[in-house]
């Protein structure tokens, strides 16, 4: 199997004294993500020092025009840069401006532009890595629903926006229904499939070019999301399976940047595994489910930081 091309780390490393890094954050007035994200930084913030990391939280729409201050840090990590997609347009302002400050940001600021429109599944596609079935579309219309329900020969499809998160905007429909509050602007018309609630979808995590654990998440009863948020349920696969590292390899191995994490997320349909998302922006890591509490990814972090 091809390694994946991402970071490489010396296992051995281990700073000497404490370091601070900066951790991305929603916006300091943010109603929906605001109340959440400090939990999720403390669990961060007990992997990272490990390595002898500190973090620093740090809003990201506070340095879009200005990031100066964020290139005094050694290392920006954007993991907890939540609802970037309701503010796309400023998003990818902020990885411009990132990139042309110098901003040692992991991953890399090209990375967080790219990824944030699930368009690229189209590119990794003409690459030869299996995707679901997928309509784009400009701005869906009832006729172009239609179409999907007779071209993918199903009576259930997902709809959703090119540019989402948290299954934002994800509806499921049925022949005969009428969508209601269809995506504005870029979307995908995929059909449903069953294999994702009943089997569950399968995330492989990788740490500076390792793999570190694998999570299986499935639905609650009677939901089609795997979302913690939504009643999903997860627990540790011990040994995925060599068909789903492959994909998962492949699909790294496209990606031109170096990687310092990536969690690939995929499903088994009708005997082979098919790429739903690859997330290198801000996705959750499952550190509970991992075997080290999060060490990989905190030396490899830290190999970055004195890189």
């Amino acid at each position: 199997m091809r390694q994946p091309r991402l970071v490489r780390v010396n296992e051995h490393y281990k700073p000497c004294a404490m370091i601070e890094i900066a951790v991305l954050t929603p916006a300091a007035d943010d109603g929906t993500y605001g109340p959440h994200w400090p939990q999720v930084m403390e669990r961060l913030a007990a992997a990272l020092s490990m390595a002898d990391l500190t973090v620093r939280p740090m809003a990201w729409p506070d340095h879009v025009e200005d990031p100066s201050e964020l290139v005094e840090f050694p290392l920006v990590l954007p993991l907890l840069a939540w609802g970037y997609h309701q503010h796309h347009a400023r998003w990818l302002q902020a990885t411009r401006a990132w990139a042309e400050a110098g901003v040692r940001i992991a991953n890399a600021a090209s990375v967080l532009a790219w990824n944030s429109d699930k368009t690229y599944l189209a590119r990794f596609e003409q690459r030869g890595v299996a995707v679901p079935p997928t309509r784009w579309s400009s701005g869906v219309t009832a006729a172009e629903i239609e179409a999907a329900f007779d071209g993918f020969g199903t009576d259930t499809l997902i709809v959703k926006p090119t540019v989402s998160g948290g299954a934002w905007k994800t509806q499921k429909i049925t022949r005969g229904a009428r969508l209601v509050d269809a995506p504005e602007g870029s979307a995908m018309i995929q059909p449903f499939l069953p294999d994702l609630a009943t089997a569950g979808e399968l995330s492989l995590l990788f740490f500076g070019g390792r793999l570190s654990h694998a999570v299986l998440k499935t639905a609650a009863p009677g939901d089609f999301r795997i979302q913690s948020q939504f009643g999903g349920r997860y627990r540790t696969v011990a040994e995925p399976p060599a068909a789903a590292l492959d994909l998962a390899a492949r699909v790294l191995d496209i990606v031109e940047e170096d990687l310092l994490y990536a969690r690939i997320d995929m499903v088994e349909h009708e005997g082979r595994w098919l790429l739903m998302e690859a997330e290198l922006i801000e996705p959750d890591f499952y550190l509970s489910e991992a075997p080290d509490a999060g060490r990989l990814f905190a030396e490899s972090a830290a190999a970055l930081v004195v890189g």
